[in-house]
C-alpha cells in the first residue's frame, strides 16, 4: 500500500473510569468506521496518567485489550494507544498496536517520568526495538517522554516510516512538545503521529492536546485545535517519503548510536 490514512483522536480522559472510557471511545470509533487504516489514542487512554497501577492494572488478556481487540475487528483499522498493564507481577506503561488481522504487537514505555514518580510505580521496558510492519509501512511506537531522548527513537538505514508518541503531556511544557514532535520527524526524514490529551486529570494537571501529524519535511500535515476535543485524519504517501530520502539523503551521513 501506496498510501495510509492515519487517523488521531484527543481526547478528555474520566479519571480512572475504565469502563465509561471505552464507553465513549466506541462512540468516536463509530464515526471512522471505514475512512482510516489506524486509529491514535492517548497515553493512558482508559485511566487517565494515574500512579494507581496497583488498582488498575490488567493483563493483556483483560478486558481492555480483548475489547480493543474486537473493535479493531469490527470496525477494520488497527487501535494504537497505551494502558496500564501487570505482567509477572511487574505494572507496565504498556503501548500496544492492534490490528483488525487479530496481530498485537506491545511496547513497555522506556523512559518513565521522574518527575511524576513513574518509576516508583512502574518498569521500565527492555532496550530493545520493535518495528512494526502495517499495510506496508514500518511503524516505530514510543510513549510520552521517550520524546525527550532522540538517540532511543532514532531511525537508523530508514528502518521505519512512521514514528507514534502517545502521550499525557500537560500544558506547562506544550512547547517541548511541539518543538521536539516536528525535530523528530526532520532528524528521522519519517512521518510523526503525536497524539496527546486535553482536560484535567485527578491530579488537578492541565492538557490542552496538540496533537497532530507532521511529514519528514516538518510540515503539518492534521492538527486539533488547543484544549478541545477532536479527530483528525491524514494521507501518509509512502512512495513520496521514499522519493525524498532518495533525492535528499541525510540518513546516509548519520551516526551510529548504541544502546
Amino acid at each position: 500500500m501506496q498510501q495510509l490514512r492515519i487517523a488521531i483522536v484527543q481526547t478528555d480522559i474520566v479519571w480512572e473510569n475504565k469502563q465509561e472510557n471505552l464507553r465513549l471511545l466506541r462512540e468516536k470509533l463509530e464515526t471512522l468506521r471505514g475512512t482510516t487504516e489506524i486509529v491514535v489514542l492517548p497515553e493512558m487512554f482508559s485511566t487517565g496518567f494515574s500512579m494507581n497501577s496497583q488498582q488498575l492494572a490488567e493483563p493483556i488478556t483483560g478486558i481492555t485489550i480483548q475489547t480493543l481487540k474486537s473493535w479493531a475487528a469490527e470496525f477494520q483499522f488497527a487501535l494504537c494507544g497505551s494502558f496500564i498493564c501487570n505482567e509477572h507481577s511487574l505494572y507496565y506503561n504498556r503501548a500496544f498496536f492492534l490490528t483488525p488481522e487479530d496481530n498485537e504487537y506491545y511496547y513497555d514505555k522506556r523512559h518513565l517520568f521522574r518527575m511524576g514518580r513513574e518509576r516508583e510505580h512502574f518498569s521500565a521496558g527492555s532496550s530493545s526495538k520493535q518495528i512494526i510492519s502495517y499495510k506496508g509501512c514500518n511503524i516505530r511506537l514510543l510513549v510520552c517522554y521517550d520524546l525527550r531522548f532522540p538517540v532511543w527513537s532514532r531511525n537508523i538505514n530508514n528502518e521505519y516510516d512512521l514514528l507514534i508518541y502517545v502521550a499525557s503531556w500537560p500544558q506547562p511544557r506544550r512547547l517541548a512538545w511541539d518543538i521536539l514532535l516536528r525535530a523528530r520527524a526532520l532528524e528521522n526524514m519519517c512521518y510523526v503521529c503525536g497524539v496527546n490529551r486535553v482536560g484535567a486529570d485527578g491530579n488537578h494537571l492541565i492538557y490542552n492536546g496538540g496533537s497532530a501529524i507532521y511529514s519528514a519535511k516538518g510540515e503539518t500535515l492534521v492538527s486539533i485545535p488547543d484544549g478541545e476535543e477532536g479527530i483528525a485524519t491524514a494521507m501518509l504517501d509512502l512512495q513520496s517519503l521514499k522519493q525524498f530520502r532518495e533525492k535528499f539523503p541525510v540518513w546516509k551521513d548519520a551516526d551510529t548510536f548504541r544502546m
